[in-house]
């Protein structure tokens, strides 16, 4: 049986949750979403949140509430799911990338300050940047709020890997450096609601707009309206928005979940920690984290150094996997993806990107991994790098 990187972890809590609702009057915009809402915003430190159907709506919404249209740029890592970007085009933007970080493998912070300096000499300067916090590792966002700062940029924090995560000693969600956090509840996620996002902000004016335009653009706010109810019933939509709602299905799935959410982040931190050790004498290196950071450790992604190895990566990963180990590699670049190529980006064009394809492999983690399952994982790599 494969061990797979990454899945969820269901209590009878979580599933009597989800039974109450079914057994309740309302499965769909009833009173756990505002509760679901309420008890991340409060767990993050944030004033508002707005629950949606994905962390890719999520994003989406993001983009549009602050204004992403037609003629903008967003900048994005490219090494991320394709979601990170794919919601600047949703917006009808153009979107560009800031290569990585080789030890955090998350934006790197003078490649930006070098590409806003050139991007300002050709009018070219992106309306939004999306940092991500690859793997629950967070970007030093200090300094990237410093040159959002310096040039008039949005930022929004793809934390779809980091809820739990900290930076100097504040949850990543607390949007100290950010107009807007994302986060996202697939199952391989810190919790999960099935399907399933969230975007906190402490503008609430943004939260208003999100809010907006994750229910169709439809308002039941009399101030909002154009012209005088007809009745108890009257509703106006205003702008141009979608169904991205969250069920209370889904949310007391994750209300239940957040209540785990503690033990699962100790326990994916005592995974890393028993990675460090059975794997330090090996040709290969892990994420490097910042000093001022703590990761929730979402995902253990390693380095192999290639140059030692008598074995190419592609064989290395394919022994793991047949060895029943549902190693995974985090991400392609998404520059790299055919879909990208027709924008004009090209190999090379991300080099320390395009480096770490070469040589990544995310290898199983996540709450339920037993330590038998783990050593076994241990073993079977020490086997196959040393040949």
């Amino acid at each position: 049986m494969l061990i797979p990187y990454g899945r969820q972890s269901i209590s009878k809590e979580d599933m009597q949750a989800v039974h109450d609702v079914l057994c309740s009057d309302y499965l769909t915009q009833g009173p756990v979403i505002p509760e679901f809402e309420k008890a991340i915003a409060e767990y993050v430190s944030a004033s508002y949140a707005v629950a949606v159907s994905s962390g890719t709506a999520a994003l989406h919404i993001a983009c549009l509430a602050l204004g992403l249209t037609k003629g903008d740029w967003l900048w994005t890592s490219p090494i991320t799911f394709v979601a990170s970007a794919n919601c600047g085009l949703y917006c009808g933007a153009k979107v560009d990338f800031v290569d990585i970080d080789p030890d955090t493998f998350n934006m790197s912070v003078s490649a930006l300050s070098i590409k806003l300096e050139q991007a300002e000499k050709k009018g070219t300067l992106p309306k939004v940047i999306i940092p991500v916090h690859f793997a629950g590792q967070s970007c030093e966002m200090q300094a990237i709020a410093l040159l959002a700062k310096k040039y008039g940029i949005k930022l929004i924090e793809d934390a779809c890997h980091a809820l739990g995560s900290e930076y100097q000693n504040k949850r990543i969600g607390c949007c100290q450096y950010s107009d807007i956090t994302v986060y996202s509840f697939h199952p391989v996620k810190m919790i999960t609601t099935g399907e399933g996002g969230m975007a906190v902000t402490n503008q609430k004016s943004l939260a208003k707009r999100m809010r907006l335009l994750a229910c169709h653009g439809i308002t039941r706010d009399i101030d909002e309206m154009s012209n005088k109810p007809d009745g108890a019933w009257y509703y106006q939509q205003i702008e141009l928005g979608f169904n991205y709602r969250m069920t209370d299905i889904q949310a007391a799935l994750g209300l239940s979940q957040l209540s785990s959410l503690p033990q699962f982040i100790q326990q994916r931190k005592k995974i890393a920690q028993d990675y460090d050790k059975g794997l330090k004498e090996l040709p290969l290196k892990g994420q490097i984290g910042l000093l001022e950071s703590n990761s929730s450790r979402h995902l253990y992604t390693i380095r192999l150094n290639i140059e030692q190895l008598a074995k190419t990566h592609l064989q290395v990963f394919n022994q793991l996997r047949e060895k029943g180990i549902g190693a995974n590699l985090h991400y392609i670049p998404v520059h790299m993806q055919p879909f990208y190529q027709q924008f004009g980006f090209c190999q090379n064009d991300f080099p320390e990107a395009e480096k770490y394809y070469q040589e990544a492999i995310s290898l199983p983690i996540f709450p339920d991994l037993t330590e038998s399952q783990q050593l076994y994982v241990i073993e079977q790599l020490k086997q196959i790098l040393r040949g």
